[in-house]
Parts: C-alpha cells; sequence; structure tokens
C-alpha cells in the first residue's frame, strides 16, 4: 500500500484535495478511513434485513481506551491498555489470531475519565504502523513484525499541559511527514516528524492541543493542514510549517473540541464543538503566497457536537448534534452551506458516524448500531442491532464488509454483508 495526497473528483458540488491511502475497498487504515472524512469507499453493505442480524466473525478480548482499530490487508491493528503497559496487536482479520503483540509502559493517571487507555486510532502507511499514546509517547512500529524502529517522548520534548483526557489527536500523514498537533509551548504546538526516522523536521505554533485531529487540503494550488486546536483553527504549509491564518475558535476553561474539521468544497470547511462554542462555517481564500479564512457563519443551534464528526454526501452531511452528558442527543441532516435542516432524529443519543455509499451507519455509545438511509427526505431507519450491553465510545471501523467495534472490554468483528437468520 501506498499513501499520497490527490485530487478525488466527488461531484459538480465538491472536488476535495484529501489525504487518502491508496487502498481499495476493505481497508481502513487512519482515523474516519481511506479519506479520513468517514466514507468507507467502495463497501455494500446488507440494507434489508428483516428479522436477521448480523453474524458475529469473532471477538477478542480489549483493556482500557477509545482507540479504534485501523485495517489494512490481512491486519487489524488495535491499540489498548493493559495494567500498566499499552499494548499494540496485529489481529488476523479472518480469524482474529493475534499476529504479533507489542507493549511499552505508560505513566498516565485519570483526572476526570476513568478510562486510562489511548484515544488516538493507529495509522498505517506502507509496512509501518504509527501510534500516539495516552501520555505522548510517538512510536513506530514494523506491521508485519511489530518490531518498534522509533519512537520520540513529545510530552518530554515538548512540555505540553496536561489535558482533561490524556492526549487524543491522531497523527496525520502527508508526504514523509507525520504531523502531530502536540500542544507544546514555543512553536511546540504542531509538529512534523519524519515518518523514517521519527526526528523533529519542523516545528510551528503554540497551539494548545484538543482532541480533533488534522486534515489535508489545497485551496487554490496552496496545500494546507488544517488543525482544530483546544482555542484556534490554523491553516500551515506542509512542507515547512509557516502559517497561513489563525483564527480563534473554541473557548478556555472546562470544554473540548473532538469534532475533526470537516471538507465541504476547496474552499469551505465545516467545525463543529458543544460547550456553547457551537459549528462554524469558513471559507478559505488563497490568491497567490498569501491565505485568508473568514467565518461565513457561526451558530449554535444547528450542530454542536460534543466529539462525533460529521460525514457529508454530495454537499448534504449527517452529524449527532449534542452532549453525551447533557440532554439527549439529536441526529440531523443538514445542509452547512445553507443551514438548512432537512430532518431530525430527537433523542437519538449519542453515536459515532460512518457512511457506506448511501447507508448511514452510527454506532452509539449505549451499544447499539443502528443503520439509516442517507437520504435527505425524511430518517428512514434500515436496521438496529444490540452489539454491546455497556458503553461503547471507541471509533469503529468498516473494512470488507466487517465492522470493528469495541468497548472496554471486547472487541467484536461482524459480517454486514451477510445476515444471520435471527434465532
Amino acid at each position: 500500500m501506498t499513501c499520497r495526497s490527490l485530487f478525488l473528483g466527488i461531484s459538480s458540488f465538491s472536488i476535495l484535495l484529501i489525504l487518502t491511502c491508496e487502498s481499495g475497498a476493505g481497508e481502513w487504515p487512519q482515523i474516519l478511513g481511506p479519506s479520513r472524512d468517514g466514507a468507507a469507499h467502495g463497501e455494500t453493505i446488507q440494507r434489508e434485513w428483516g428479522k436477521a442480524t448480523p453474524r458475529e466473525l469473532w471477538n477478542h478480548p480489549v483493556g482500557q481506551g477509545y482507540a479504534g482499530v485501523a485495517v489494512v490487508g490481512p491486519r487489524a491493528i488495535l491499540f489498548h491498555r493493559m495494567e500498566d503497559d499499552e499494548v499494540v496487536e496485529a489481529l488476523d482479520t479472518t480469524t482474529g489470531k493475534v499476529l504479533w503483540s507489542t507493549r511499552w509502559p505508560v505513566q498516565y493517571h485519570a483526572r476526570i475519565d476513568p478510562d486510562t487507555g489511548p484515544r488516538c486510532i493507529p495509522l498505517i502507511h506502507n509496512n509501518a504502523v504509527y501510534l500516539h499514546g495516552i501520555a505522548g509517547r510517538l512510536v513506530c512500529l514494523d506491521l508485519k513484525t511489530g518490531a518498534e524502529r522509533w519512537a520520540r517522548d513529545t510530552r518530554r520534548d515538548y512540555q505540553f499541559p496536561e489535558s482533561y483526557f490524556g492526549v487524543g489527536s491522531s497523527p496525520l500523514l502527508v508526504d514523509d511527514k507525520l504531523i502531530v498537533n502536540v500542544g507544546g509551548p514555543q512553536d511546540g504546538g504542531i509538529v512534523a516528524f519524519s515518518v523514517d526516522t521519527g526526528k523533529t523536521l519542523w516545528q510551528s505554533t503554540a497551539t494548545r492541543a484538543s482532541y480533533a485531529s488534522p486534515i489535508a487540503t489545497v485551496v487554490d494550488d496552496q496545500p494546507l493542514v488544517l488543525v482544530t486546536g483546544w482555542v484556534e483553527f490554523v491553516g500551515l504549509d506542509p512542507e515547512s510549517g509557516d502559517v497561513k491564518f489563525s483564527m480563534p475558535y473554541g473557548k478556555r476553561g472546562p470544554t473540548v473540541t473532538a469534532a475533526n474539521p470537516v471538507l465541504i468544497d476547496p474552499h469551505h470547511v465545516f467545525l463543529s464543538a458543544s460547550y456553547r462554542i457551537g459549528a462554524r462555517l469558513i471559507q478559505i481564500k488563497s490568491p497567490g503566497a498569501v491565505c485568508e479564512a473568514q467565518t461565513v457563519w457561526d451558530a449554535d443551534d444547528l450542530m454542536s457536537s460534543q466529539y462525533s464528526t460529521s460525514v457529508g454526501s454530495r454537499g448534504i452531511f449527517y452529524g449527532v448534534d449534542g452532549r453525551e452528558d447533557g440532554a439527549t442527543p439529536r441526529l440531523r441532516c443538514f445542509d452547512p452551506k445553507s443551514r438548512e435542516v432537512y430532518w431530525s432524529a430527537e433523542n437519538f443519543g449519542m453515536a459515532t458516524l460512518i457512511r457506506a455509499g448511501d447507508t448511514l451507519l452510527a454506532m452509539k455509545t449505549d451499544g447499539e448500531l443502528v443503520l439509516i438511509d442517507a437520504s435527505i427526505d425524511a430518517y428512514h431507519e434500515l436496521a438496529r442491532f444490540r452489539l454491546f450491553h455497556t458503553t461503547t465510545r471507541a471509533l469503529p471501523a468498516l473494512a470488507d464488509g466487517k465492522f470493528y467495534v469495541h468497548n472496554s472490554h471486547t472487541l467484536k468483528v461482524f459480517d454486514l454483508g451477510t445476515p444471520e437468520t435471527a434465532r
């Protein structure tokens, strides 16, 4: 598998530059899938279920942590915590057999959430796996053997302040650089590391780390990395780390910014957060060497997501509005440009989302998986399955028709292509 940045013509509505791994259907190599936008390319899942249920293919014990799995070829990479160690395991996607396991000690103690495991999803590139641990250990492992190639202690190197829930921003791959919202002061906010050696290639800004993960794009031939920090939104040149624009976003105090920025088209990006921060549509212009970012609208009544990233389809977005620890969140279908809401499923509950063609998969934190028709006409539920009976927060993955999801006890893998007759 090779990775590169490329233009993907989606439709007349948008032509986006997305960071993608050149992998066909059946791979989920990083947070929110191949395109880092929650879209499962080339995946076809069963839409008509009747009384049938998804067949569980295999399961595997899991420790603490909210990091979802990454999947490439015959390997699913699981990152979790067992006692005082962070553990990385490569599992056979067909059988669940452990192919290799690597671990290292970690020192992180909970402040608010009792879970002390990693939050960042593994990133797989070529024959390497990149991990960002709960205490800031950045590690590169060999995909086939699990042997450590290099490691960096970003907490020691960049002295970032302790956060509410530990480290939670998943790295971004751009060419030969691993770009991370480290969150350190004195130009240690956003750092680019060599994918081959772990050496610092550049460091820029004092942007405090959030729980959102960076994305890449191109605006008028200007490559950009877009980073939603704790209290600002930043665009940087991925080659040099030069800041092209910066604007306030977020609030100081007991707040969290966790939903990833989402590209709508080459000039518009959508941000969303809860805690009275709200959503924002930003227009980015890049005439020559100058890059401008301006707010098109800013509101707290459309899509204020605590941590779930909205997913789009032909300019129409689906997202979870609200907080898990507040009033019951609602699932909405909306146009982020016009702010028109096509439908709302009130009291839906918190969920993380994947779009597979015309089907929306909503993995609820109460352990239910809901399949929904991805249309604008009305909320149309296709099926609903109980996968767990306990809180389930880790981001799911969809690869080759297999749905990977875990709570703090068990990773389960289900076949969403062939229903099993319910008993």
